[in-house]
């Protein structure tokens, strides 16, 4: 081994404590940053892929066959940036009665003679493409359950048509693009529009620029200008889609990327600050190895690659940190897709590595610069106690508070060394940054979960009944059971005592203008429709005509609150105002909420199936369910409380920020007992004095934890408003990455005692840190101590 390679081992083995610290800050730092980058790939890398496969449709465009033609939607395909179009394909909207009792809903289906072309290339996935009448294949939804999935075989009845005719499903496919829930024949599409209905054309398109949601818009807007007036009925963009395809993955990227950023600041100023200190307290060291000949270069070289050993170390360890906990992550993306994405991206790993070890070894050739510039005369002649005249002005302030000498003289040493304690300062307020945001990040999350419950007892309708029918033959499910009389049942919830406010939730599926694909439609009554949803911008529904809706819905329909669309159910269309944007993931958040009178005219019997019912502060959940069970026993109805599972993606998210929050802590603590270990090293003789004129171990200890107070203190109240400002920053991109507006009880969690805690946080933080040196001083023998320089 060289005299270089024994110089660096040497140092690597004394300073054991420098060597922890490294190597857990560079591990923390790089076990964020994998799974940030590996996650913002993962999130959108296997519809990215299929959607290059299929040659995926930029934008589907729903239109109005009554106020255009076949051959003025053809010419669209030379509107100014479409590269690639197909279409127009006829479209109808079927409401189907399966054979195997699946769920019903309406469905859209698209006349096309094959799977193929050069927009949208759909890939079957069982059975085979459609070739005559009464034949459809139906698209794959990997997000239902199996018992759920169409199969070849399948017959769907359509009851709504002239006659019931039939369906059977010969096929499944899947479209990246998801622009139709079935496909048939063109000669069958257009026996499939219900009399009076007015049919559709769809057309596909592909643009040279499509990246943004500007460009699309700008993309949208040529289409639109090709083709008569009011003719575009609805669009998708891709990028819709996509978001939707990412799943809850994207959720992840914006708080990892801000314990990523955390990460690495502290690295930086933490090894920094170790070198440095190294440097501080070896300069004795560093004039014997100068005098034996080693150059400056070499001796830079030497502390410099001290620090890397821990850091490559870090490196590894963190690297495999962040590819085993990607791993349950990634679980939902790979059910949607079917695919089996480990989620590990070799090239994510090597940039973050190597970002990392550069920035390390940067940081290092600074700070251990100073070595190489020390001349050796006057290192070997130097102690290691800061020079006459550096902090005594804070010592003579301290002096004269009403404290224990122990403690003034501890609170006075930050000021010795004001630049090594400024990094510690920062090193602490990170660390209490990292605690403010984890434990805000949790209460919005917390929040955002409060927002799916709408009462705390439900009503709901019996059981189904279902069996063999009658002349046997196979057994069919009965479908939902019939909605329980509702005058019975709100007399009975409105008499029972206990009882704050109801309502009743009807469901129905509608087309709105904007919208390609059905959607659901909400339709209350009682008094309590708005309890547990939270409003973004205007007012709850007040009266029939108008609706509340969610950022998805404004954003895929072009609108805003305040203007009015046309909803279409049963062949009716409503006209009604949108009043107000409420935060609403359901169905990602294409839900419409509205009073039930909006739908008289479409359906005057629809009836509410569930009951959501409020209670009075202080009504005992259990006997109340009791009570109104005895009432509702003449009535198809059962009532019960409502259990609030955590959601299982919370919980990871929770359990990521609360692992990645302790290790930043721990490292921002473990930066403290660095400094402290070398203010106590420098200061060792100034001890033993201290010792020689009586202090006792106790007071020891009060010093050295009293010489941190100032920096913990400082950090605290600098840390606890960046991580506020973090929390709120990182929630919000959170709700904008899966295309959600936050209300502002999600976002203001916080309550001024709770930021004077955490400003605290950061005493604690510097204290926890100091109390092992503080040991080792106090352990320290008088005469042991007066013989060290």
């Amino acid at each position: 081994m060289s005299a270089l390679g024994k110089v660096v081992r040497s140092g690597v083995g004394r300073r054991r404590v420098q060597t922890v610290v490294i190597g857990l800050v560079v591990m923390i730092a790089v076990t964020a940053a994998v799974l940030g980058g590996s996650l913002m790939v993962a999130s959108h890398a296997p519809f990215d892929r299929a959607f290059d496969q299929q040659q995926g449709a930029h934008l589907t465009a729903q239109f109005d066959a009554g106020k255009t033609t076949a051959a003025q939607l053809s010419a669209s395909a030379h509107a100014t940036g479409v590269t690639a179009a197909a279409g127009p394909f006829q479209t109808a909207v079927i409401t189907p009665a399966t054979n195997r009792g699946g769920p019903e809903g309406p469905i859209m289906v698209v006349g096309r003679a094959d799977p193929g072309g050069s927009v949208d290339a759909v890939t079957l996935t069982k059975g085979r493409w459609v070739t005559g009448r009464g034949e459809i294949v139906l698209q794959t939804d990997l997000r239902l359950p199996q018992v759920f999935q169409p199969k070849p075989g399948d017959v769907l009845r359509l009851p709504d048509l002239p006659g019931s005719p039939t369906l059977t499903v010969v096929g499944t496919a899947r479209s990246v693009s998801e622009t139709a829930g079935g496909w048939v024949v063109p000669e069958q599409a257009s026996t499939l529009t219900a009399a009076g209905a007015v049919g559709g054309y769809q057309m596909l398109y592909r643009f040279a620029t499509a990246g943004t949601t500007a460009q699309v818009d700008a993309d949208r807007a040529a289409v639109q200008a090709s083709v008569p007036s009011g003719a575009l009925a609805g669009t998708r963009s891709w990028l819709t889609t996509r978001i939707n395809a990412g799943g809850n993955t994207v959720l992840f990227v914006p708080f990892l990327i801000a314990f990523g950023v955390l990460g690495v600041a502290m690295a930086i100023l933490i090894i920094g600050n170790v070198i440095a200190g190294a440097v501080s307290t070896g300069t004795h060291r560093i004039g014997i190895l100068k005098a034996l000949g080693f150059t400056p270069d070499q001796v830079v070289r030497a502390y410099t690659v001290q620090a890397l050993i821990p850091a490559v170390a870090g490196a590894a360890l963190g690297v495999l940190a962040g590819n085993v906990l990607i791993v349950p992550i990634l679980s939902q993306t790979n059910e949607v897709y079917g695919t089996n994405d480990s989620g590990v991206s070799p090239w994510v790993n090597v940039v973050v590595v190597a970002g990392a070890l550069a920035l390390v070894a940067a940081t290092d050739w600074a700070a251990a610069s100073r070595a190489g510039r020390l001349r050796t005369v006057e290192v070997l002649a130097v102690g290691r106690t800061p020079g006459p005249g550096r902090g005594h002005w804070a010592a003579r302030l301290a002096a004269r508070l009403p404290l224990p000498r122990p403690v003034t003289l501890g609170l006075a040493h930050p000021f010795a060394r004001v630049l090594r304690s400024a990094t510690i300062i920062a090193a602490i307020a990170f660390g209490a940054a990292a605690a403010t945001f984890a434990v805000g990040l949790g209460s919005s999350l917390n929040q955002v979960q409060a927002t799916e419950s709408h009462g705390e007892v439900v009503v709901v309708s019996g059981k189904p009944e279902s069996g063999p029918p009658p002349g046997g033959g196979p057994q069919v499910a009965a479908g939902p059971p019939p909605a329980p009389d509702p005058a019975a049942v709100v007399a009975a919830i409105t008499a029972q005592s206990g009882t704050s406010g109801y309502s009743g939730v009807a469901s129905t599926d509608v087309t709105a203008a904007g919208v390609t694909d059905p959607l659901e439609a909400l339709a209350f009554t009682g008094d309590n429709s708005a309890y547990g949803y939270r409003m973004v911008s205007g007012t709850w529904f007040t009266k029939p005509g108008e609706i509340v809706v969610a950022a998805p819905f404004l954003t895929a329909t072009h609108t805003k609150v305040g203007d009015t669309i046309v909803l279409t159910d049963h062949s009716t269309q409503i006209t009604v105002r949108i009043v107000g944007e409420v935060f609403n993931i359901e169905n990602r958040g294409m839900q419409i909420l509205t009073a039930a009178a909006t739908f008289a005219a479409a359906e005057p019997d629809l009836r509410a199936r569930e009951y959501n019912i409020s209670l009075k502060p202080g009504t005992d959940a259990a006997s109340y369910v009791s009570g109104l069970n005895a009432a509702l026993s003449a009535v198809d109805a059962t009532a019960m409380t409502v259990e609030h599972d955590s959601d299982e993606l919370i919980l990871i998210i929770n359990a990521l920020t609360t692992l990645l929050t302790l290790m930043l802590v721990t490292v921002a603590a473990l930066g403290v007992l660095n400094m402290v270990v070398l203010e106590t090293r420098e200061r060792v003789h100034d001890l033993g004095v201290h010792k020689a004129l009586g202090m006792t171990p106790r007071q020891t200890v009060a010093m050295v934890i009293a010489s941190v107070v100032v920096t913990g203190l400082i950090g605290g109240a600098i840390g606890a408003p960046i991580g506020v400002l973090l929390q709120r920053t990182i929630i919000g991109e959170m709700g904008r990455s899966v295309g959600f507006n936050l209300p502002a009880s999600v976002i203001n969690i916080y309550h001024a005692a709770e930021l004077v805690l955490f400003g605290l946080g950061g005493l604690c933080i510097a204290v926890i840190g100091a109390l092992l040196p503080a040991g080792w001083a106090a352990r320290t023998r008088t005469a042991t101590a007066l013989r060290t320089e």
